[in-house]
């Protein structure tokens, strides 16, 4: 089948829900990505954040070809040894004492969320608890996540939204005292703003709103799905702060391509959730806690954070010398290797053209280019990106 009958069955086939570009990606190697026709693209874009470690990194795969060899899936009605040995991993390199793994980012905010509602029945037997999230976050497109999604594009078709849900201005930490009252159960935070824009916390925003949560007994709960897992050159992003969250939402990078989410709580909040208050069928199963294994153990092999800090480095002084050199290049935002430009018109024409080149980027709203390539890149891709993309800049009206 070629690339116009894949295209043509897609979208006969495919729900609506996004705006594809025409390319067929076949395979995968290293940093760089081949369509059906074998042209090869250097990924700038890792999935939309999910591939830190490259593809066909011989490691990862023969974790995954041998636990396929022994047994995908169980039920969470037994115990599994893969599973078992990620939580205890996972635990240790975010500093929190219970996980639960879910099949998606997504899933584990809507978990988080009913672990902030029980903290507050629990403590105050009723279910009027109220979490305070942040305008222009992104926190998924089910129903729980799109409640405490602060972009009303995403919600007015779907509402209303459940409620008991504030919106706090991010990186303002006097609004977010504004909303705290007598049922405010919990704030909800992107350690770094992804979909939004690429906007990191502020220090003094972050510790502002860790020490509101401690004296207000409040549960801070920080989504880590984007910007967790090294890409800001720590574990997660809120460990550059200094900061300890109590409850954390964890995806993309996670399962580097099998499907695995996770929230996890510390403390008082570790102990809120019971028997029958959450579930999962896929969660916590054999090949997605073999996945979760293996990512943990290369990063730590591979000293894939300290690589990080390295060369978001390099990447950094090349952006910031675009937005010298092109006046309609207003900033460079992000932290690590979360990085975006910010343009004074729409950046969608770079995108397409950047294709064209050999180059895959995307964009973080109308106006930023967005780069979030796999964690293994090295210098001299960073180069050949920054090549790429200045002939995008200048050969695009």
């Amino acid at each position: 089948m070629n690339m116009n009958n894949t295209i043509k069955t897609a979208e006969a086939c495919f729900l609506n829900t996004y705006n594809r570009y025409p390319l067929v990606i076949d395979q995968g190697k290293g940093v760089y990505l081949y369509d059906d026709a074998e042209k090869k693209y250097l990924d700038f874009a890792a999935g939309i954040g999910v591939f830190a470690l490259g593809y066909d990194n011989a490691a990862y795969n023969n974790a995954l070809k041998q636990q396929v060899d022994k047994i995908i899936h169980t039920s969470n009605l037994f115990y599994n040894k893969p599973s078992a040995d990620a939580a205890e991993k996972f635990a240790k390199v975010s500093g929190m004492e219970k996980v639960f793994f879910t099949n998606s980012g997504t899933e584990a905010i809507e978990g988080a969320i009913k672990l902030a509602r029980k903290y507050y029945f629990k403590k105050n037997g009723t279910a009027e608890g109220e979490i305070i999230a942040m305008k222009h976050s992104f926190h998924g497109r089910s129903m729980g996540a799109l409640a405490v999604t602060g972009q009303p594009k995403y919600q007015e078709a779907f509402g209303p939204m459940i409620p008991n849900i504030k919106f706090a201005e991010f990186n303002n930490l006097e609004s977010v005292k504004a909303e705290i009252n007598e049922k405010t159960c919990a704030i909800l935070l992107e350690t770094v703003q992804g979909e939004g824009g690429l906007y990191p916390a502020t220090e003094a925003f972050l510790t502002g709103v860790e020490a509101l949560c401690k004296e207000n007994g409040l549960l801070l709960m920080l989504d880590e799905i984007q910007c967790g897992m090294g890409r800001v050159g720590e574990m997660f992003a809120y460990q550059a702060y200094g900061v300890m969250p109590d409850v954390i939402a964890s995806a993309k990078a996670l399962g580097c391509g099998i499907p695995v989410g996770a929230f996890a709580a510390r403390g008082e909040a570790a102990d809120v959730l019971e028997p029958g208050d959450h579930g999962t069928t896929y969660g916590f199963n054999p090949l997605a806690g073999a996945a979760v294994n293996a990512v943990l153990d290369i990063y730590e092999q591979k000293k894939l954070v300290e690589h990080v800090k390295e060369v978001s480095q390099y990447l950094e002084e090349k952006l910031d010398s675009l937005v010298t050199k092109y006046t309609w290049i207003s900033e460079r935002r992000g932290k690590g290797l979360m990085q975006g430009l910010e343009l004074d018109h729409p950046a969608n024409k770079y995108i397409i053209k950047a294709q064209e080149l050999g180059l895959i980027i995307v964009t973080a709203g109308a106006n930023v280019i967005r780069f979030l390539p796999p964690l293994v890149i090295e210098k001299e891709h960073v180069d050949e990106m920054i090549g790429i993309l200045e002939c995008c800049l200048t050969e695009v009206e």
